[in-house]
């Protein structure tokens, strides 16, 4: 079991490489974080560093990760075992993947 202090760490650099990944993408300056404890992704307006939505997903998501054009984002949920695919458009979920157990994701 992880610590807070890990777990704050965790999602500091997770947050850190999206934004690096949103930026590369070329997308609208938005950030995509996971709320384990909620179930849910925070949508980040990084222009006013303000939520723009919250959109809800698998249990425990981990990770995320998105395309290369930036429109779509897939979580990692951990607690379900699936990945929930966000469209960045109108930021819902289109599609729930069904994956091996404890997905966490990858950025690479």
């Amino acid at each position: 079991m992880l610590n807070k202090s890990k777990l704050y760490s965790i999602a500091l650099v997770s947050a850190a490489m999206i934004l690096i990944m949103v930026s590369i993408a070329g997308a609208a300056p938005f950030a995509y974080v996971t709320n384990s404890g909620s179930e849910s992704v925070s949508v980040i307006d990084t222009a006013n560093n303000t939520i723009t939505a919250t959109v809800n997903v698998g249990s425990e998501p981990w990770e995320v990760a998105g395309t290369s054009d930036g429109t779509k984002v897939f979580v990692a949920n951990s607690g379900s075992d699936t990945i929930s695919v966000i469209d960045t458009a109108n930021n819902t979920v289109t599609a729930t993947v069904d994956v091996g157990s404890i997905p966490v994701g990858s950025c690479s």
